[in-house]
This record gives C-alpha cells, sequence and structure tokens, in this order.
C-alpha cells in the first residue's frame, strides 16, 4: 500500500509499505520512497520481458497532473482584493478540497498498480518488482535513457505498422476471436460513455453557474449571513469534483486496462504471424532442398512461442473477464453511495434555507 506522500512542485514523493511472507524478501515489513518514473520505470520492464508477452500486464499509473488546482489557487490569489473575507475563505476551501481529490486519485492509482501486481501468481515473483518494493536507494539510475526510450518510441512504431499487417490474419482459435470482438466492442462503449461523460460535465458546469446564482439571490436578501452563522455550508465545487474525479478516472483506466488486454492479443497475433511466415520459409527451404535443418528449427521455436502465448493467454483472459466484472461493480458501488451521501448533505442544506426564508 501507500500510506503517505508528498507533493511537492514538480513531483510527488510516494511512501510504498510491503508486508509480506516471502522468503525471498529480506524483511516481512518495510517501506521505501518512490517516484512516478520509478512506476513507470517497472511498468516497461515488465512489458518488455518477453517472458511475460502471455500476460495482462496492468496499465502504468498516469502522470500527476495538479496544474489545473494550483493555476486556479494562484487566480484566486490575484482577486483577492476583489472579495470579501468570508468569499475568499469559502473559495479557497473549495480549491483545497478539489486539490486533495486530486492527490487521492493519484495516489490510489499508483497504489492499484501495485497491489494488482502483488495479486498476480507470476509478476508478483518478477525481480524487478522486488527491486521496486526493496530497493531503498533512488532508482533514477535504472530509469531508461534517451536511447532507450527512443528505441521504445520506434518499437511503437513499428507495432502500429504490424497491427496492419496482422490484422489481416486468420484466427485459428474461436475463444481468441470472441475475446478480440468483446474486447472492440467493450473499449468502444467506453470511450463513448467517457465522451458522454464530458458532456456531463458540461452541463455540472451550467448548474455550478446556476448555484452561484442562487447564492448571490441569497446574499442580497441577507439570508447568506444568517445561513452561514448557523454553520451552513453548500460545497458545491468540492462535491462535483470528487463525483466527475472518480467516474472519469474510472473510465480512463477501464480504458488503459482493455488496451493491455488487447496488447497480449496484439503479441499473440504477431507470434501466428511469425508461425505463419516460418512453415513458408520452411516450404521455400524444401522446395529448394537449402538449409531446411535451421528452417525447421526456427519452425519449431516460432510454434513453441504461439503455444506458450495461447496457452497463457486464455487464463490471462479468462481471468480478467471475472476481476473486471468484481472491480468495476465495486467502483460504480462506491460512485453510487457518494452521490447519495452529497444528495442527503444537500437535502438537508436546502431545508435549512427554506426554514430560514420562511421565518425572514
Amino acid at each position: 500500500d501507500i500510506p503517505d506522500a508528498l507533493c511537492e512542485r514538480d513531483k510527488v514523493k510516494f511512501t510504498v509499505h510491503t508486508k509480506t511472507t516471502l522468503s525471498s524478501f529480506q524483511k516481512p515489513d518495510f517501506s521505501v520512497p518512490r517516484q512516478h518514473e520509478d512506476f513507470i520505470w517497472l511498468h516497461d520492464a515488465l512489458v518488455e520481458t518477453e517472458d511475460y508477452a502471455g500476460l495482462i500486464i496492468p496499465p502504468a499509473p498516469p502522470k500527476p497532473d495538479f496544474e489545473s488546482p494550483r493555476e486556479k489557487m494562484h487566480k484566486l490569489g490575484e482577486g483577492e482584493a476583489t472579495m470579501t473575507k468570508e468569499e475568499y475563505t469559502k473559495m479557497k476551501q473549495e480549491l483545497e478540497a478539489e486539490y486533495l481529490a486530486v492527490f487521492k486519485k493519484t495516489v490510489q492509482v499508483h497504489e492499484v498498480f501495485l497491489q494488482r501486481l502483488s495479486s498476480h501468481p507470476i509478476l508478483s515473483k518478477d525481480r524487478n518488482f522486488q527491486i521496486f518494493l526493496e530497493y531503498d536507494q533512488d532508482l533514477s539510475v535504472r530509469r531508461k535513457n534517451a536511447k532507450e526510450t527512443f528505441g521504445s518510441f520506434f518499437k511503437n512504431m513499428v507495432k502500429s505498422a504490424d497491427e496492419v499487417i496482422i490484422s489481416g490474419i486468420k484466427e485459428v482459435d474461436d475463444f481468441f476471436e470472441q475475446e478480440k470482438t468483446f474486447l472492440l466492442d467493450y473499449s468502444s462503449k467506453i470511450k463513448d460513455s467517457t465522451a458522454r461523460l464530458e458532456m456531463c460535465v458540461c452541463q455540472l458546469c451550467v448548474c455550478v453557474c446556476v448555484c452561484v446564482c442562487i447564492y448571490i439571490y441569497f446574499f442580497f436578501l441577507n439570508v447568506y449571513l444568517m445561513f452561514f452563522e448557523h454553520g451552513g455550508s453548500i460545497d458545491v465545487v468540492s462535491i462535483w469534483s470528487y463525483e466527475e474525479l472518480k467516474l472519469t478516472e474510472l473510465l480512463r483506466y477501464y480504458m488503459l486496462d482493455i488496451q493491455a488486454a488487447k496488447d497480449l492479443l496484439y503479441r499473440r497475433a504477431r507470434a501466428l504471424a511469425d508461425y505463419e511466415n516460418s512453415n513458408k520459409a520452411l516450404d521455400k527451404a524444401r522446395l529448394k532442398s537449402k538449409d531446411i535443418t535451421q528452417a525447421e528449427e526456427h519452425q519449431q521455436q516460432c510454434l513453441q512461442k504461439f503455444d506458450k502465448l495461447s496457452e497463457s493467454g486464455k487464463r490471462e483472459l479468462t481471468s480478467f473477464k471475472g476481476r473486471r466484472v468484481v472491480a468495476f461493480r465495486k467502483n460504480l458501488i462506491e460512485m453510487a453511495e457518494l452521490e447519495i451521501k452529497h444528495a442527503k448533505n444537500n437535502m438537508a442544506l436546502l431545508q435549512g434555507c427554506i426554514e430560514l426564508l420562511k421565518s425572514n
């Protein structure tokens, strides 16, 4: 878990805490400091390990982004002179709540990444993962240099080109054909839901403006002062930030998670293409009666790799299906409970406003 994190101006330092009964670790309980780049290094190391080609590598956590809350806080400071003390204090509290929501979500997505790895029967035993958890010094020396980064960029370009080539390869297993169809359809629906949510966020902006108008109306009726003297608080921006952030981040995470499963299908399709090409090369070698032994060995290697990817891929995708449903249900329940909690608070506050209006 990540029990503590410290946000500096250009980075976040996470405290990664581990408890284990595995004998491969030196201690049963320990903590180490880590930065976001260390998480990216670990993710890249797993993706680039050929033995894990048949596994779904959990998506890397997104880079922490606090620019928007910081910019709002800066603008608030510039406009302090034009506000009353009460208005400034209220706006500052709302922006601090928004910043805290983003910070908590940042810690959570990094924690989820590590927990996904630690619960995996194979990835949990990875040497780089153990180094990440246990090595108590700075991991910056293990991060990619510019040449290695360029190499990864080139690989992504090659992958994009390969995807076009292998898209025409006929699938030989009904299980993977069904999974491919499902994942493509599911990915499309997640993207559509995210787009619709962004439209809802625009509508919520209008709602916030309406609430501000009501706020001003109450102010001129002097209800504002009476209401807040009685301990009232309408935290519209804070509520909106928490709910919008939780739902959008949930959808974005599942977009990345689906992509990780699609990457597994891509690697298997690449192995299938290599196997089919090796069959063609063997046929040519036999036709020319030249380098037959080497062609047969290469064909067997490609077949073994493809079979290995298919076997582990079936296990991974089957497990992914069950885990995805359970995790998505859990997050949606939390989202609904959060909305119910905020709705009850809003109703109590509005009832208080009505009583104050009636009494005046």
